[in-house]
C-alpha cells in the first residue's frame, strides 16, 4: 500500500469584510508553506474555482510555483483543478515546466466542473464538460508519455505535438480523478489514475473498488485522497469557536453551488466523512487512523487558513497535528 501523506489544502477565499487585503493574505499563506515544509508536512493541495467574490483561488499554478522555490520537501497537488476550463496542452507545459521548478513534486487532480456561473463566465456550455473532461484527461495523459502525437477529438484535435521541457518525473506527474457521482467512479478506474472520492460511499467509493477488482487491479495500488480538516486542541469549546464561523462560511459557497447546479453530496449520513477532527492528540491519533483504514486513505489535507482567519491563528493547531498526531499516526499505521 502506498506511504501515507498528510498535508495541507488552500483557497486562498478572504472575505470582503476580512479587512485583509488580497496580497498580505497570499504573503502569510507563503511564509506558512514555508515553516509547515519544515514541520514535516508532506502535501500541499490547492481548490480552483472562478468568478467568486472573495477571490477563490482560481490560479494555482502561479502559486505552486512561488511556493516550489520556497519549500524542498512538499509535493503540490489540486484538489480539484477543473479540467473544462483549462486548455490540456497548455495545462500540460505549465506542469512541465512546474515538474522542473519543484524537482518533480507536482500532482495533479482533475475534476469537471459543476457551479453554471463558472461555465457561463468562461462561454461553455455545461453540457459539454463531460467530453471535455474525457478528452482533456486523454490529452494530458498523451503530453506526459513525453512522445510526439496526434489527437482528433470532438473537442480537441492537435496533429504532432511533443510537450517541452520534459518532465522531471517518468510519465509525468501522478495524475488523479475526483468523482461525487458513480460515473465520476467509473472514470476514474477507466482512465486508471489515483482516487478523489466525494460524497456517498455507496456512489462514490464502492463502484470505484467494484470496477477495479473486477478488472483485476489491486486498491492497495493506488492513492485516494480527501479534504479532511483537524484542529488539535485541549480546548475544544474555545477553539472551535473561531473555526466552526470560518467553515460555516466555507460550506455556505457549495451550498449555493449545490443548489444552482443540482448536484451535490447527497446523503450526508451515506457520506465518505468530511466534516472536521476535533479534539486533543490522542482523540486526534484515533479518529484519523480509523478513518484511514475505513476508505484506504493514503493522503489528506486539513484546510490550513479557512476563510477569514489568518495563518497566525491555525499555527498552534498545525504545529501540534504534524509534531504530535502525524508521527504517531504514522507509527501505528506502519507497525
Amino acid at each position: 500500500m502506498p506511504k501515507l501523506r498528510i498535508g495541507v489544502a488552500y483557497d486562498f477565499r478572504n472575505p470582503p469584510t476580512s479587512g485583509v487585503r488580497d496580497q498580505v493574505l497570499y504573503g502569510e499563506i507563503l511564509e506558512q508553506v514555508k515553516w509547515l515544509d519544515e514541520l514535516g508536512a508532506d502535501l500541499v493541495w490547492f481548490t480552483e474555482h472562478h468568478f467568486v467574490d472573495d477571490g477563490y483561488l482560481p490560479s494555482w499554478i502561479p502559486v505552486a510555483g512561488a511556493m516550489a522555490a520556497l519549500t524542498k520537501h512538499v509535493r503540490f497537488g489540486t484538489n480539484i483543478a477543473l479540467m473544462p476550463f483549462n486548455h490540456p496542452i497548455r495545462l500540460a507545459e505549465d506542469l512541465a515546466v512546474l515538474d522542473n521548478l519543484s524537482g518533480g513534486r507536482i500532482e495533479l487532480g482533475l475534476g469537471m466542473g459543476y457551479a453554471p456561473h463558472e461555465f457561463r463566465g468562461f462561454g461553455i456550455p455545461v453540457k459539454r464538460r463531460v467530453s471535455m473532461m474525457n478528452e482533456g484527461i486523454e490529452v494530458l495523459q498523451h503530453c506526459f508519455s513525453g512522445e510526439r502525437f496526434s489527437y482528433h477529438g470532438k473537442r480537441y484535435d492537435f496533429t504532432d505535438v511533443k510537450v517541452t521541457p520534459g518532465f522531471v518525473q517518468i510519465g509525468g506527474p501522478p495524475l488523479w480523478i475526483a468523482a461525487m457521482s458513480t460515473g465520476g467512479a467509473h472514470r476514474a478506474a477507466h482512465y486508471n489514475t489515483h482516487y478523489l472520492p466525494q460524497g456517498s460511499k455507496r456512489k462514490v467509493y464502492d463502484p470505484w473498488v467494484e470496477a477495479l477488482t473486477s478488472s483485476g487491479r489491486d486498491v492497495r495500488d493506488y492513492r485516494i485522497g480527501i479534504i479532511r480538516s483537524i484542529l488539535v486542541t485541549d480546548d475544544k469549546e474555545k477553539d472551535w469557536a473561531m473555526v466552526r464561523a470560518a467553515e460555516h462560511y466555507r460550506m455556505e459557497l457549495y451550498k449555493q453551488f449545490f443548489k444552482e447546479s443540482g448536484e451535490g453530496f447527497g446523503d450526508p449520513k451515506e457520506a465518505i466523512p468530511q466534516t472536521w477532527i476535533i479534539g486533543d492528540a490522542d482523540h486526534c491519533v484515533a479518529e484519523l487512523i480509523r478513518f484511514i483504514n475505513d476508505f484506504n486513505i493514503t493522503d489528506i489535507t486539513t484546510m490550513a487558513v479557512p476563510p477569514g482567519l489568518r495563518a497566525e491563528q491555525m499555527a498552534p493547531s498545525l504545529e501540534r497535528l504534524f509534531r504530535e498526531v502525524v508521527p504517531r499516526v504514522k507509527a501505528q499505521l506502519a507497525s
